[in-house]
């Protein structure tokens, strides 16, 4: 870990993503961090959050035209995601239920370092939507 120091702020901003199971957006995170440190800045909340993401204690979830998302590493548990189109939505999918696909379907002497699995479609409650609105 490159992180050094360890301030009221940083801290207020792990314990928000360790609570958080919604893959929040840094406004979001901004808005639950003030409520114990009403003078945090949004900029410290994006500086803590580029920093946790370069430790390897956050993972990003980026769809295009959105704000980024993040995703804490609760006990280093690998997984997924299922993303629905409807409501944006993240879900977690675990990645053990996942068939690990066959070394001879890379490329020759690719070295895979990290895997990244999203599942793209609808949750139940805007596949109901769809269906009642068609």
């Amino acid at each position: 870990m490159t992180m050094v120091r360890q301030t009221r702020q940083r801290q207020a901003v792990i314990e928000v993503l360790q609570a958080s199971r919604a893959h929040p957006d840094a406004a979001w995170i901004h808005g639950k961090v003030r409520q114990s440190l009403p003078s945090v800045s949004l900029g410290t909340v994006y500086r803590t959050l580029d920093a946790l993401v370069r430790d390897g204690v956050l993972l990003t979830i980026e769809r295009a035209g959105q704000a980024t998302r993040y995703d804490y590493k609760h006990g280093g548990e690998y997984h997924h995601h299922a993303v629905c189109r409807g409501c944006g939505a993240i879900f977690d999918v675990d990645a053990a239920a996942i068939p690990s696909i066959p070394a001879a379907a890379l490329p020759a002497g690719f070295s895979v370092t990290e895997v990244r699995l999203e599942f793209m479609g609808m949750c139940t409650g805007c596949a109901a939507k769809t269906s009642q609105d068609g």
